[in-house]
């Protein structure tokens, strides 16, 4: 058969893998950004790296799980796994973060490494370590179908989900008070303590809204792959694409976390077949050390200029 007959089909099929793997890619993205968001708020905040934010992941899903249980509405466990992030946020923040104000910047990184353990140890001790899944199913099983490209109903409602609450963030930064404060503070610490705004809130707010977004974020992951330990580590895979956006870029943060869901359906799709397993999980990270090398702030980062 002659190889140019052949090469439409081979076009026609390799476009179609690729659509289905880049639209699936930036609906779980969507994901990973509202969980980059809380990266972004507390580094911007305090210039601390949170290596909790894997199990804040896992806490807020359990917590919502645990609502839809007791045969709460969906939308309601959502509201409530808010409020109790927003309350857990808060008193984190007081009991281990605060103390540490005036310490070096590793020694509260630290911190946060100690905290992931104990969070991750309180979720064994409450919940243990069996898979749940949401039972019944909060989204329909039926797949979407667009052309002949086949999606989860859960992935398109979960974009949803995840675009809700990006623009509710938003929103909340540009036009509160509170939200233009922490973007004040986050921008230059000392000329926002002299304009009369209260650091000490500023940091407890920026805990809770990254509870807040890490709780959604892990139930939305929950729904889509069921409910274990493991959903902690798919939190701690947002890492490369809040250091791809610039640690202290919300929009960035955002980027990134489409830019790490393409990255790890395209790779999962095309290289996954040539190795043993894990591409998917590993792909981001190499291509952050490889941007990194040429933007070391990452792709939206403020660039730190220190004249000596």
């Amino acid at each position: 058969m002659n190889p140019r007959i052949l090469e439409p089909f081979i076009l026609g099929d390799f476009m179609e893998l690729f659509s289905q793997l880049f639209i699936t890619g930036i609906l779980v993205g969507s994901i990973y950004a509202v969980v980059a968001l809380g990266w972004t708020l507390i580094y911007k905040c305090s210039g601390v790296l949170n290596l909790a934010m894997g199990e804040l992941t896992l806490i807020g899903a359990y917590v919502c799980l645990t609502f839809y249980q007791w045969h709460i509405p969906f939308l309601l466990a959502i509201l409530f796994t808010l409020v109790v992030g927003f309350v857990l946020g808060l008193l984190t923040e007081h009991l281990f973060l605060r103390p540490m104000v005036g310490e070096p910047v590793l020694s509260v990184i630290m911190v946060t490494v100690g905290l992931s353990f104990l969070f991750k140890g309180v979720v064994e001790l409450i919940w243990g370590t069996d898979t749940a899944v949401f039972t019944p199913a909060v989204f329909p099983i039926e797949p979407v179908f667009i052309g002949k490209i086949v999606i989860g109903q859960v992935y398109l409602w979960a974009f949803v989900a995840s675009i809700v609450l990006l623009t509710a963030f938003v929103c909340f930064f540009k036009f509160t008070k509170w939200g233009l404060s922490m973007q004040a503070t986050a921008d230059d610490e000392m000329a926002a303590l002299s304009l009369g705004v209260n650091a000490k809130i500023v940091y407890a707010l920026a805990w809770a809204i990254a509870f807040m977004a890490a709780g959604v974020g892990g139930t939305l992951l929950g729904n889509i792959n069921g409910l274990n330990i493991s959903v902690g580590h798919l939190g701690l895979l947002v890492l490369p694409a809040v250091v791809l956006g610039g640690l202290n870029s919300v929009p960035g943060a955002i980027v990134g976390g489409l830019l790490i869901g393409v990255l790890q359906n395209l790779a999962d799709g095309y290289l996954s077949r040539y190795t043993p397993g894990g591409v998917k999980e590993v792909f981001p990270f190499a291509v952050m050390v490889i941007i990194l090398l040429f933007k070391p702030y990452g792709l939206w980062g403020w660039v730190r200029i220190e004249r000596v």
